[in-house]
């Protein structure tokens, strides 16, 4: 499986949904640096499951054992290791799901694939377990960043119709605490189309919007090895995101080169723009304004609602129901995944440029 990323800075995840754990390993990262580890946890508690009415009730810890990596406190250049058990995991809730795949989930072409070994587990390693291993990577990454003046933030920008107000593409500024939205109005009528969902027992996606603020110009590089691609690719690790967009994205297809070019003009000695429809990225280079994306997740496949699916073995139509733990909605949980997987990419791209005496 190709489960790493990363140039300078390399990524490896491993484990199983409901497998005895998961983990990761970060090379690359540089010594000398002292993480915050109690920091570490707020930020991996914002993930966390069974934290409200809202998510799965699985409950795990997620405190994450460091294998290697740390010495004093300190990063001493080894790779970064940590595990985190599952200490709550229900395998028996998928049995026969080998041969019955979910509507919607990787099951069907990783039995293909992999023989069916996947979804005996949970999903396996195409779980969304394994974002709990990935912000404990991007975690460690925000740190660092924020340390050289690099902030990455985001919030929800909608719940199924409903939308949150947008960032500032200029001066976006942090949500608040909690449940991560700008307009506390928007935040509420969230939760309510989260709530009517998950009492229908179906469910409802959405859509993050994530800023990096304080990156220079410069980081990244043309073609394939652009600030968006590695952007991209890291975000489309997380399961269930289906389009990400910079800047105006798709909507930028509807102006014209007038409307959506950003003029240049002279601030304090440095080159802004009075707009920022590029999402501060032109050439797959940062442009020194803010990085703004978006990533859309679909809804969570996981419904209570009767499915149609096919048994393997014979090829004969099943009705499927589902009586597993289950998010009505990933999305308030997916916001530290979407901070950690850019953080990720974008340290590994500001690693490689050399900005920093690290």
């Amino acid at each position: 499986m190709s489960s790493s990323f990363g140039t300078v800075l390399k990524l490896q995840l491993f484990g199983e949904s409901h497998g005895p754990a998961v983990g990761m390993c970060l090379d690359g990262f540089p010594a000398g640096f002292r993480p915050d580890l109690t920091a570490l946890q707020t930020f991996l508690d914002r993930r966390a499951p069974g934290r409200s009415a809202l998510t799965s009730a699985r409950r795990e810890a997620d405190r994450p054992e460091f294998l290697s990596g740390l010495a004093d406190g300190l990063t001493c250049g080894a790779p970064l290791t940590a595990v985190l058990p599952n200490g709550d995991a229900h395998p028996a809730d998928y049995a026969g799901l080998e041969d019955t795949p979910r509507p919607s989930h990787a099951d069907y072409p990783a039995a293909v694939k992999y023989h069916g070994a996947q979804a005996a587990s949970g999903g396996g390693h195409f779980s969304g377990r394994l974002t709990a291993p990935l912000c404990v990577a991007g975690g460690l990454c925000l740190q660092l960043l924020a340390a050289q003046g690099v902030e990455i933030f985001a919030h929800i920008a909608q719940i199924g119709s409903i939308p949150d107000r947008a960032f500032d593409p200029l001066a976006p500024e942090r949500p608040g605490s909690g449940f991560p939205v700008l307009d506390t109005a928007a935040g509420e009528a969230m939760r309510a189309e989260i709530a009517a969902a998950a009492a229908a027992g179906d469910s409802v996606g959405g859509v993050v919007e994530c800023a990096v603020t304080g990156l220079p110009a410069g980081v990244g590089a043309p073609m394939f090895g652009g600030l968006e691609n590695r952007l991209a690719q890291a975000l489309f690790a997380i399961p269930a995101v289906k389009g990400v967009e910079f800047g105006s994205g798709f909507a930028g297809a509807a102006l014209r080169g007038s409307e959506n070019n950003d003029p240049y003009y002279m601030k304090n000695g440095a080159v802004r723009t009075r707009t920022n429809h590029a999402g501060g990225i032109l050439g797959g280079l940062s442009t020194g304004m803010p990085v703004l994306f978006r990533a859309a997740f679909k809804p969570t496949p996981s419904i209570a609602l009767p499915q149609q699916t096919v048994r393997l073995s014979d090829g004969a139509p099943v009705t499927l129901e589902l009586h597993g733990r289950h998010d009505p909605c990933i999305v308030p949980r997916a916001v530290p995944c979407v901070e950690a997987a850019a953080a990720i990419a974008v340290l590994d791209a500001a690693l490689e440029a050399g900005i920093w005496n690290l």
